[in-house]
């Protein structure tokens, strides 16, 4: 082939994507439409509870849409980390609303549903065999991390998905996935430069984000030929730029000059970001670069306990300036009003302050300008949701009603913006893998099961 026509549906399905864009999608006669379906940006929760952020209304949406445009087009339609997190409860969800999808419209395919959930017992034989690397900044892996693990996923990359569409899937419905990996899969499959199609991937994966007003939202259109790439965004109201584009190829990245995926990195020194016309950049001298071993990402989550939360404005100066005193008192209050036998590691209290460094913590650069006004978020994580309610109900009356220096006024401290102001929020999830395994590949590791629907 001289040239491989792309279409990416949008940045994340569910999140939508305009009609007149996946309609002129379709008539550049791409040879597939993707979507990225998840990330773990949303925190660990949704691995661990096995539910998806994406309502399942916005996923049916989108899905009843491209589904029914690819099927049209009679070309493949390959979806990744389906469910957000790609476990196996996440993946079923979404088969479900595809299968409903199809049977309303009366479709008929091949589907391919690639599975990502990895076996403890595989991640242990490769911890004991010291095949286990742990990502930046993260501590090395246990067995006991293993083993109180709710879910583990591995984040395939292109083996599973070149796979499917050379079995003849017309959709293919993958678990946890590279991003890149979704649109770059077939092309390396049809002998186009490894380099190119990476780098097209890791454009194309958030939808028209890399366009110019950002669209997450919408559909963008990549054009791989033998030396270069082209993106363009669908929409009429979007143009892309060479700064856009660039700028985009550094996203997520911690190496502003080098992408690394499964299969290999790729070298972006020699890369070069040109305006075709005025929607267009053409991108070249993206060079690939094999991997010596191949690894897979591990992403595992497990129980931390549950969360009661609630949260408080506060527009006293007096207040404002005596909150670190004053949370001490209260962390104190709630340890002498709750019951002796309850151990201190049985609840946490955690005092966020919005106004007042509560994003970057103790890295704030100006933490000595508080507002005028602050809004607090008082949370309890605990062993059990009755007891993080409880810790919750004594912190709160205690902020509320907390002496402090200077203070003239014996009225609340707080001011609610609900009725009832504490929320019991459920079970709480903290990542317990986060780690690479070396793998011999990839086939075994994630199962396709086939089937006519």
């Amino acid at each position: 082939m001289n040239e491989l026509r792309l279409v990416a549906l949008n940045g994340c399905l569910g999140y939508g994507f305009e009609l007149e864009s996946l309609q002129r999608g379709a008539d550049a006669q791409p040879h597939m439409f993707g979507a990225d379906a998840g990330s773990t940006d949303a925190g660990p929760y949704y691995l661990g509870s096995g539910s998806s952020m994406i309502r399942r209304e916005q996923l049916k949406r989108d899905l009843s849409l491209a589904l029914a445009q690819s099927r049209a087009s009679r070309v493949p339609l390959v979806i990744g980390s389906a469910g957000i997190a790609g476990g196996e409860p996440n993946l079923q969800a979404a088969r479900e609303v595809l299968i409903e999808t199809a049977r309303e419209q009366g479709l008929q395919f091949k589907l391919a549903t690639i599975h990502a959930g990895i076996d403890p017992s595989a991640v242990l034989d490769a911890l004991r065999s010291g095949g286990i690397e742990a990502m930046p900044g993260v501590p090395p892996l246990t067995e006991q991390d293993v083993r109180d693990s709710v879910r583990i996923v591995g984040q395939m990359g292109c083996e599973p998905f070149a796979r499917a569409l050379a079995d003849g899937a017309d959709v293919v419905l993958a678990g946890r996935a590279c991003d890149t990996a979704i649109y770059a899969a077939l092309p390396i499959a049809r002998g186009f430069d490894p380099g190119l199609a990476l780098h097209l991937a890791k454009i194309m994966e958030c939808g028209a984000q890399c366009a110019v007003p950002q669209g997450t939202n919408d559909c963008l259109l990549g054009t791989l030929r033998s030396d270069h790439f082209e993106v363009r965004p669908l929409s009429h109201r979007r143009i892309c730029t060479p700064e856009s584009v660039a700028a985009h190829t550094l996203y997520e990245q911690g190496d502003p000059l080098m992408l690394h995926e499964p299969e290999g990195r790729v070298d972006l020194r020699a890369a070069v970001f040109e305006q075709v016309d005025a929607q267009t950049v053409r991108v070249s001298g993206s060079r690939f670069l094999p991997t010596p071993g191949l690894q897979i990402k591990l992403e595992g989550a497990r129980s931390a306990g549950f969360r009661a939360f609630t949260l408080a404005g506060i527009r006293d100066a007096g207040i404002i300036a005596a909150l670190d005193a004053i949370e001490a008192t209260v962390r104190a209050a709630v340890r002498r009003n709750l019951p002796a036998e309850v151990p201190d590691a049985d609840y946490c209290i955690d005092f966020k302050v919005y106004g007042r460094d509560a994003v970057l913590g103790p890295r704030e650069p100006n933490r000595d300008r508080p507002g005028h006004e602050v809004g607090v978020l008082v949370e309890v994580v605990a062993r059990t949701q009755a007891l993080a309610s409880h810790a919750l109900s004594l912190a709160r009356s205690s902020l509320l009603h907390c002496p402090f220096p200077g203070r003239k006024t014996t009225a609340g401290n707080l001011a609610f913006p609900f009725s009832p102001s504490d929320t019991a929020a459920g079970e709480v999830f903290e990542f317990s893998v986060y780690h690479l395994m070396r793998v011999a590949d990839q086939s075994r590791l994630f199962p396709i099961d086939m089937e006519r629907v």
